[in-house]
Order: C-alpha cells, then structure tokens, then sequence
C-alpha cells in the first residue's frame, strides 16, 4: 500500500471530534492493515463502511486509523459519525430520549443521515455529500457543508445500531467492535465524566447499554459482520471473524 500516493482523508465539520490514535502496537498496526486490505479488495469504485458496537468499543478510533491506512493506498477517504446524524436537542421535548429505549426508538435521524450523506455515496451522479448534519455539541446545523465525492471514494461511517434496517443496506463492508458491556459502562463513563460528571456511569449503564441490548434483540447484526474485532485490550485487538461464528458475543 505504501507504494502509491497517499489520498486526502476527509474529516465531519463537527466539533465532536477524536484525533486519529498514534500507534498502539505491531499486532494493532498489523490488523488495522489486514482489514484495509479485505475492504481494497472489495471493488475499484465507491465503498461504504459501517463499524458499529457497544458505546466506547473503540469505532471512532478504529475508524481513524482504517481511513488513514485506507488513504495510503490512494484511495480518497470520508469519515463521518452517526452521532452527528441525530435529531436536534430542540426537538427533544417531542419524544422521550432520556429512558433506553427512547435513546435507541428516537436519537438518531436516519432520514437525514440517508438524504445527505448515505444516499449521495451509494449514487455514482452524485459528486458530495454532507458529513454533519446537526453538530452535537453547539447544535449547529452543518447540512450545507459538503465534501467531494470521487468515483474510488471510500466512506467510512462509525456509530451504535449502524446496522438498523433504516441504513443497513447501504454497507459493503460491516465491522463490529467488540468489547464486554461492563468494560463499556466504565470507559464510556471515564470518558464522559467531563460533561456528565457524576451522572456518567448512571448515564451509560441505564441508557446506552439499554438501548445497545434492545438493537442487539430486535435487529441481531452479529450475523452479518464481515469483521468483529475484539478489542478489550487496544494495543492488541484480535479479529475473530465472521459474526457469531468468530465467537462474537451476542448479548453482554
């Protein structure tokens, strides 16, 4: 791959950002490696990429790091988050986001994350797409902020129930990252504390593990991973393999 030019990775204009993590490991370099090279293999024009888990399974930053490995090969890269494809704050006295299953029936706006950046990528006419609908944190609308799309663009789209059956058509290629619910609640909650303060746990264990094991009942997408990456301990991740039958656990 390092033989060609590397190709511009395209970053969301929200403020809900993580930088791309430098190096943990040979074996976590190596594995972020073999799965840019399943999904290089894939096709020579456009791809979508969906990684999806558990809250703080790690997405984001296995996202970052396939786009820049992605990238290296000269195939142009787009990175977006569901998160910033959900319904604006303003709304939310219109339905109940706060409970489990409110966060997993109502946070996210599939519709628009379909009209401005999903559909355009599946669609060879279209040349941009939206990475940021609403911005999380200032609840600025960024819907007008388009970036480029190449026919050899490669979208790669990390975020919780990535694989409902509003957007789950639209992969070619799906991850899961997978880490044990407890071991969710407390990164997730190390993580959050500096917004949520003592709520952090509470918020994660009640609502976002809720929801997270509703999509895991209703929807079942281990099935369908074409990579489920145990990644418990970041320096060393483990690719497992194909859904259930890499050893994926279905129900934390």
């Amino acid at each position: 791959m390092d033989a060609h030019r590397t190709a511009e990775v395209h970053h969301s204009p929200s403020s809900w950002q993580q930088p791309c993590p430098q190096p943990a490991s040979a074996e976590r370099t190596a594995l972020v490696e073999g799965v840019a090279e399943h999904v290089l293999a894939l096709a020579p024009g456009r791809l979508l990429i969906g990684i999806d888990g558990f809250t703080a399974a790690g997405k984001t930053s296995f996202g970052h790091e396939l786009a820049e490995r992605i990238a290296k090969s000269g195939r142009p890269v787009l990175r977006a988050t569901l998160d910033d494809f959900k319904n604006p704050w303003k709304d939310r006295h219109l339905y109940d986001r706060e409970s489990g299953e409110g966060y997993y029936r109502n946070a996210y706006a599939y519709a628009s994350a379909k009209r401005l950046l999903l559909d355009p990528a599946r669609s060879p006419e279209a040349t941009s797409c939206a990475l940021c609908s609403i911005d999380p944190l200032t609840q600025q609308d960024h819907a007008a902020h388009t970036t480029p799309l190449t026919p050899d663009s490669v979208l790669i789209v990390d975020g919780v129930f990535a694989f409902r059956p509003e957007i789950d058509a639209y992969w070619d290629f799906r991850i899961w990252m997978d880490v044990d619910a407890e071991l969710s609640v407390r990164r997730g909650a190390e993580r959050d504390r500096n917004w949520a303060g003592s709520d952090a746990e509470s918020i994660h264990r009640d609502r976002y593990l809720v929801a997270e094991r509703l999509y895991l009942k209703e929807v079942d997408p281990l099935p369908r991973m074409d990579a489920v990456i145990d990644n418990t301990d970041f320096a060393r991740p483990r690719l497992r393999g194909r859904g259930r039958s890499g050893g994926a656990a279905a129900d934390r």
